[in-house]
């Protein structure tokens, strides 16, 4: 199975600026991910933003 390229806190962090109004053109060039794996990641630790916060 392929090793992801991010920690799921990283990914929280990404989501984070995402909710913050950050436009996902400018995470994607930002942080060299695709739409579809930005959803993926929304859609398994969308829950983490509770995490990133402490």
């Amino acid at each position: 199975m392929k090793r992801s390229k991010f920690s799921p806190t990283q990914i929280a962090r990404i989501l984070m600026e995402f909710e913050q109004g950050k436009s996902l053109e400018e995470i994607s060039r930002e942080h060299g991910i695709s739409r579809a794996a930005f959803y993926k990641c929304r859609q398994r630790y969308g829950c983490m933003h509770v995490i990133a916060e402490l």
